[in-house]
């Protein structure tokens, strides 16, 4: 959870630059001076209290679903095989991430609206949202429960490339378990970290979609869909907008994720 905590000032970083024009920030450093001059240290944490409530489950939701998801996959289509393939791998993470997104959309739908709240220290004026409570209650009583789950075709799509995470981790596991002589929590831990980032070169663009998608104007939406979203990005920035505040995030991947699949591998080994 502390990991989480620590990870976020990153992910605030990411999603301002994301969802702001270019003449606002002009880079991750100019948006973390820009965040603590005007809001303090507590503007690099806005929205941090659904990802650290959520993220439990959703971790624990998705090495769940993805320990079953190989195991049926196994025994209805390799029955034959001691390990799974590599495209198996991948599925299994992409049906992994699709299970996860029914928790991850909402949760990171309220992350995102905090985040984006560029109210200056200590003035609540033009504060839409008070907190994640705050923020549930204001989006479902205007928009229902479509409200709050606004932005799950983006999420899903974004999920879909859980594929290329768990298709290079079980890669790079075979490879550093083949060719080195690492033990097997390090070879965890690189393959975790490294999976990681393979992960969001792959995803990034459509993670920046879904940001625009999650902190669109729902009284008077810019984007109809994920194609006009995408489209939007690009006229604003060219392919340059796929990729803002992409270095923060991919500064945090590795650390964060090879740490959390080594705890994950350890679980799972001493399970009886």
């Amino acid at each position: 959870m502390s990991g989480a905590h620590t990870c976020h000032r990153f992910d605030t970083i990411k999603v301002r630059l994301q969802t702001s024009s270019t003449t606002h920030f002009t880079g991750p450093l100019d948006c973390l001076r820009q965040t603590l001059q005007r809001e303090g240290l507590r503007g690099l944490y806005k929205g941090a209290s659904p990802p650290l409530v959520g993220w439990m489950f959703m971790d624990s939701l998705m090495l769940g679903s993805l320990s079953n998801y190989r195991s049926l996959i196994k025994t209805h289509f390799y029955p034959n095989h001691e390990r799974l393939p590599l495209p198996a791998q991948g599925a299994s993470g992409m049906l992994a991430g699709w299970t996860v997104s029914l928790i991850a959309a909402p949760v990171e739908h309220v992350k995102a609206r905090l985040q984006v709240q560029y109210n200056a220290r200590g003035n609540r004026e033009g504060v839409k949202y008070r907190g994640p409570i705050d923020c549930i209650k204001k989006l479902y009583g205007a928009h229902g429960l479509r409200g709050i789950y606004h932005g799950l075709c983006a999420t899903l799509l974004f999920r879909t490339f859980f594929f290329f995470w768990w298709g290079s981790y079980d890669l790079f596991s075979r490879y550093l378990a083949t060719h080195t002589s690492l033990s097997t929590p390090a070879i965890n831990f690189w393959a975790g970290g490294l999976s990681a980032q393979m992960f969001w070169i792959t995803s990034y663009p459509s993670d920046a979609v879904k940001q625009r998608i999650m902190t669109d104007d729902l009284d008077c939406r810019r984007f109809r869909n994920w194609r006009e979203a995408a489209k939007g990005v690009y006229r604003e920035a060219g392919w340059r907008g796929y990729w803002r505040g992409f270095v923060p995030c991919f500064l945090r991947a590795f650390p964060a994720n090879a740490v959390a699949l080594v705890a994950f591998e350890g679980a799972m080994r001493n399970l009886p």
